[in-house]
């Protein structure tokens, strides 16, 4: 029985981190329209965006090497690694506007600065750091990355991981300083706080279960309240699906043709985390290696300093892991009941295709803790058992769709927007990069479905991002300025102090 109907301009579905940065973007530009958002859960972050359910990682490819690739030629291709890099500087940029405004405060509950580190072993791979090295530090967004392979000065860097160190094996490193660690879900729980203030409606416990258009063009959104048991509807002009995971399903109940033919596939993750606090002193810095044959992208092993709630941490992962279920909070069913008329052959072309991939997650839902052990230990030589514990994070899903390069049933591993042709609606699938390219992508999402807006909202879209529609890349001293700003508003100042690694005598002598 339906017991409350309204009319909104703007519905968000989902209360994760794209949501919110779309909707602190279009209170800035249209502060008169009317926005309500809708999450089934009882709190903002509580998937794909909390911090303990993803990376993490402020993604500007400082050191995640499947973003470089080596060419025909043997040369390294940065191209990708230079996208993902301007788009986080926009994240960045718009993250400062909110900081120096005051519309969000204390940033440094979000975002700290952290060195980030590419390490990797074996001659080949050595060789391949160097030319990384030598093409991404000639460009000025990677300005101030060092490479070293001395033990010595590697030593300095990561005690943690060289220390006991018996391989042989050639080792390697780069480092920047101006890398981050940032905390995805104290983010978006302050940019709601500040939608909240500006008479933005959020309702938690309420669960989408129907998104259909009316005859006038709107759509007509029918919600659960998980609390009452009623069904709302709220008629809307603009859509934006953010559930995460969940956001395949709500795509296909729209019935835009731009849904067909369109797959997911999930994917689980488990990190490990460090309970010895005399250990976690003794690192800081994200530290990316390279992924085993196989692997998809989201699963390159990386050691992280992360700062949650305030409170150092270090962990390790992810291990790739298989539930059927779209979403940490989901249902078994999920993946069963995406598949439809229009996307089975789609999703059976994939699974034809990645069978190796199938293989590797078969692999690692069956390691033990010692088996995930070991290769902690490839990173910490000495790594002990009772020092780390298992934490199951979020659920990842994939694309899958029909693509000219890759043919049917291509899987994909970026983030990627669905719109209506009309604009009225637009989804948000996909995992990595994610979180970290959030304002790019709304800003995409706004080129796509206000193109009449946009001519009008484009000064002020310059104040909150200044290299909008810019490649910092060709213009260093606009970088220079950007980089500056940001540094001032986000705190994100290098204290010798903080970045000084202790070693286990040094964290003993102080406690």
């Amino acid at each position: 029985m339906t017991d409350k109907q309204s009319t909104t301009d703007v519905l968000l579905i989902g209360a994760g981190v794209m949501s919110s940065t779309l909707g602190v973007l279009l209170k800035e530009l249209a502060p008169d329209w009317k926005i309500q958002v809708f999450e089934k859960l009882a709190n903002a972050g509580e998937e794909s965006s909390n911090e303990w359910n993803n990376a993490g990682t402020g993604h500007a490819a400082l050191c995640e090497l499947n973003y470089t690739n080596v060419k025909p030629d043997g040369t390294v291709d940065i191209s990708k690694a230079i996208k993902i890099n301007e788009q986080f500087q926009t994240s960045m940029q718009f993250w400062s506007y909110l900081v120096t405004r005051n519309l969000i405060q204390q940033p440094q509950e979000f975002i700290r600065a952290l060195p980030h580190m590419s390490v990797v072993q074996g001659e080949s791979n050595v060789e391949f750091l160097k030319k990384r090295f030598k093409a991404l530090s000639s460009n000025p967004l990677f300005k101030g990355m060092e490479f070293a392979d001395d033990p010595e000065k590697l030593m300095e860097w990561i005690p943690l991981m060289m220390k006991d160190r018996s391989s042989d094996e050639p080792i390697a490193a780069t480092k920047i300083d101006t890398g981050t660690d940032v905390n995805f879900g104290a983010l978006t729980h302050k940019m709601f706080d500040h939608l909240e203030e500006e008479n933005v409606e959020i309702h938690y416990n309420h669960s989408v279960t129907d998104i259909t258009r009316g005859s006038n063009g709107r759509w007509d959104v029918k919600i659960r309240n998980l609390e009452s048991g009623t069904i709302e509807t709220h008629t809307a002009k603009f859509v934006f699906i953010g559930g995460g995971g969940g956001s395949l399903h709500l795509l296909q109940k729209s019935g835009i043709p731009e849904s067909k033919h369109i797959g997911g596939f999930p994917v689980s993750g488990i990190f490990m985390t460090c309970n010895n606090p005399a250990i976690v002193e003794q690192h800081h810095a994200k530290v990316y290696g390279k992924a085993k044959v196989g692997a998809p992208p989201m699963s390159v092993p990386h050691l992280d300093t992360r700062f949650i709630d305030n409170e150092k941490k270090l962990l390790f992962g992810p291990f790739a892991g298989f539930s059927p279920k779209f979403l940490k909070y989901g249902s078994v069913l999920d993946l069963f009941t995406s598949v439809k008329a229009n996307n089975l052959f789609t999703m059976l072309a994939a699974g034809a295709k990645n069978m190796g991939l199938t293989k590797y997650l078969i692999q690692q839902v069956l390691l033990s803790k010692e088996q995930r052990m070991n290769e902690l230990r490839e990173f910490i030589p000495n790594a002990k058992s009772e020092d780390w514990d298992l934490v199951v994070a979020g659920q990842r899903v994939q694309v899958i769709r029909d693509t000219e390069a890759g043919g049917k049933g291509t899987l994909q591993f970026g983030t990627e927007v669905i719109s209506a042709r009309d604009g009225s609606l637009a989804a948000l699938l996909g995992a990595s990069p994610g979180a970290s390219t959030a304002v790019h992508v709304m800003l995409e999402v706004l080129e796509r479905c206000f193109p009449k807006q946009m001519p009008e909202w484009e000064a002020k879209i310059k104040e909150m991002v200044p290299s909008f529609r810019m490649s910092l890349a060709e213009k260093p001293l606009l970088l220079n300025e950007v980089h500056a700003s940001t540094a001032k508003a986000l705190e994100l100042h290098v204290d010798d102090n903080q970045t000084k690694v202790k070693t286990e005598s040094d964290f003993l002598k102080q406690a």
